[in-house]
């Protein structure tokens, strides 16, 4: 078998001072099978589909999403675990769970000043106007003076009147909302100032999805303003009285929370799981329809590998879609049982970006390792955030390593770019780690659009979802297979990462040490690497279904990680 070898560029970004290594015998069979499979066109118009939709819990897009995957699992083979015979091995089931508060659906939303004949803002075009909780206008709208109240302090309504006119502030929006509603205005028009990677500069028209706390006492609307309605209402008011027609129309309903979960059911260990997750709600396109859209791809691919008899998982592959970080919460912590079976996760958000219009790059984000609390080299935070991590928090495993390795198989074939990211949490993988089970986040970052409305369907790539699903998939595929030539071909890709990683924070170490580091501090960072790698090598065998001698070649294994450590 010929090594395949990635492209100049891609190489140099995916794997720093490295030629990949050829793809594992082990490996192949999957990773071709899955490759070949997976189709990015049929993973878009799923996101296509769901990203119309502004997607809350319980709410009417959100179950639109839900009954969509589900729909498309039963073309792909899957039967409704209620109605399947003891002997299917593909199955799904929706839960139902209700909430404590009432879904919020919007459904339109209109801004026009009084004389102009086109609308400032209008929904869905401007999908995340309408604040979160915010109530219905009559039907025919509302029109009243427009009345700034600058900043939206206490002192600046003190000053003005608002009682049944139109409040214009720019400021903290749940704080303006609810004074302006204590002081009678008919409603709030509130401005956003987004975060520096959002270059709100440029991207005038954006407007970034959140809320206001619900209030039966005195319920109201508040409609968020881009940068650019902004700029044109202070540039009318500065011109005279400026009375504006506002329409708002919302629903709120006792509805269920739902939580879709299809399951490849495990040849020979049913109990033992790897489990995907991709959360449904929020309103945009790559956050995180791809996710829904990808997961609900590999679904389709995995089920006719299984069915062809190209893939044959002994253990359990699960799929959830459902409320972010809460559905996944939920799935380890309802069912103890279950939860002890849970050997990995892996969450799938944002995944699908078109990295040249967005700004952003494909990353996996890491669970804690040493690049966590020594965070330098290639090792960086994104612009979401995160902060240096104690030693304590470190987690020796291979886990990180076997998936960067499965993407970069993928980017071999075609010139991907993968990078990495230390932990930083928020997604649902937290809940994994959190319950002490190995887990990656797969997503992009930095995206100019992040949570706005400008996050739409012409910022998504087919080949980003077809990349992601290909090597989430086979990730997966591999775990659930565990035989002995996967568990060794896994030894064998950990210990080179080890080598490469100790030859780089040899090489990070000596720059230091040129620039007046300490000695101590340096060898304790190389010594902190090594063990990491050292206990990774410990949990190899938790990849094996059934009993595997690996004692020579773990032994081998600790060997070229300790030699390499050396000085």
């Amino acid at each position: 078998m010929l090594a395949l070898s990635l492209p100049a560029a891609a190489a140099a970004q995916n794997t720093p001072g490295t030629t990949p290594a050829a793809l594992s015998p082990a490996m192949a069979p999957i990773t071709r099978a899955v490759s070949g499979a997976i189709s990015g066109d049929r993973a878009f118009r799923t996101v296509d589909y769901v990203q119309r939709y502004f997607r809350l819990p319980g709410n009417r897009g959100f179950d639109l999403a839900i009954d969509t995957v589900a729909s498309l699992l039963r073309v792909a083979g899957y039967v409704e675990e209620a109605a399947a015979p003891p002997s299917a091995r593909l199955t799904y089931r929706i839960e139902s769970r209700p909430m404590r508060d009432l879904a919020w659906t919007p459904e339109g939303a209109s801004i026009t000043i009084v004389g102009q004949s086109a609308p400032l803002q209008s929904w869905p075009m401007n999908l995340n106007m309408i604040a979160i909780n915010s109530v219905s206008t009559p039907p025919e709208g509302v029109t009243a003076a427009v009345i700034d109240v600058g900043a939206g302090a206490e002192a600046d309504f003190a000053a003005v009147d608002v009682k049944g006119k139109i409040v214009l502030a720019e400021g903290n929006a749940r704080s303006i909302f609810v004074r302006a509603m204590q002081k009678g205005a008919a409603g709030v028009l509130a401005a956003q100032k987004l975060p520096d990677y959002n270059q709100q500069a440029k991207n005038v028209t954006a407007i970034q999805f959140t809320g206001i706390a619900r209030d039966t006492l005195t319920p109201g609307w508040l409609l968020f303003v881009s940068r650019a309605s902004r700029d044109a209402l202070k540039s009318a008011l500065s011109r005279g009285p400026v009375r504006a027609h506002v329409v708002v129309k919302t629903l709120l309903e006792r509805r269920p929370e739902r939580t879709l979960v299809a399951e490849i059911r495990g040849a020979s260990k049913p109990a033992e799981r790897f489990v995907y997750s991709a959360h449904v709600q929020e309103p945009g396109a790559n956050d995180n329809a791809t996710g829904v859209g990808t997961l609900a791809e590999m679904a389709r691919v995995a089920a006719q590998m299984v069915k062809a008899g190209t893939a044959n998982p002994q253990r359990t592959v699960t799929f959830l879609w459902g409320d972010e970080i809460r559905s996944t919460d939920r799935y380890i912590k309802e069912d103890s049982v279950r939860r002890l079976g849970v050997k990995w996760g892996m969450s799938l958000d944002m995944v699908g970006e078109n990295t040249a219009k967005t700004g952003g790059t494909f990353l996996i984000e890491k669970m804690p390792d040493p690049s966590a609390v020594w965070v330098r080299g290639k090792d960086k935070h994104s612009e979401w955030g995160g902060r240096p991590l104690a030693e304590k928090d470190i987690r020796p495993h291979w886990f990180n390593d076997f998936v960067r390795q499965r993407c970069l198989d993928r980017a071999a074939q075609t010139g991907w770019v993968v990078k990495a990211n230390p932990f930083e949490g928020g997604s649902d993988h937290t809940p994994f780690l959190n319950a002490q089970i190995p887990a990656v986040l797969l997503w992009h970052f930095t995206d100019q659009y992040y949570h706005t409305d400008l996050d739409r369907i012409d910022m998504v790539s087919t080949a980003s979802l077809a990349n992601v699903g290909a090597c989430a998939l086979t990730t997966g595929l591999l775990l659930a297979d565990g035989s002995r030539p996967v568990v060794l071909a896994a030894l064998e890709e950990l210990t080179r990462a080890a080598e490469q990683e100790l030859t780089t924070q040899k090489a990070l170490g000596r720059d230091t040490l040129s620039r007046g580091g300490n000695a101590d501090a340096e060898r304790h960072i190389i010594d902190v690497w090594r063990d990491f790698y050292l206990g990774a090598i410990d949990r190899i065998p938790d990849i094996a279904v059934g009993p595997v001698d690996l004692t020579a070649a773990l032994a081998a294994a600790r060997q070229r990680v300790t030699a390499a450590a050396r000085e």
